[in-house]
């Protein structure tokens, strides 16, 4: 469960660098990446809910 939660801070720190590098300096090639990162963070999110599920079981 830990590697998973490191997994899914690291994913949010690119998501939150290529949001500000989109807001703040303009990159437009950063959008895709942020989107990327969001479609990411999804799966991750459900996988630790899943996990979390099975550890409160126990």
């Amino acid at each position: 469960m830990k590697d998973l939660i490191v997994k899914i801070n690291a994913e949010f720190e690119t998501f939150k660098t290529e949001s500000e590098s989109l807001l703040e300096k303009g990159v437009k090639a950063a959008g895709p990446r942020a989107r990327k990162s969001t479609l990411e963070l999804e799966k991750l999110l459900k996988e630790f809910r899943k996990v979390s599920v099975e550890e409160s079981k126990k």
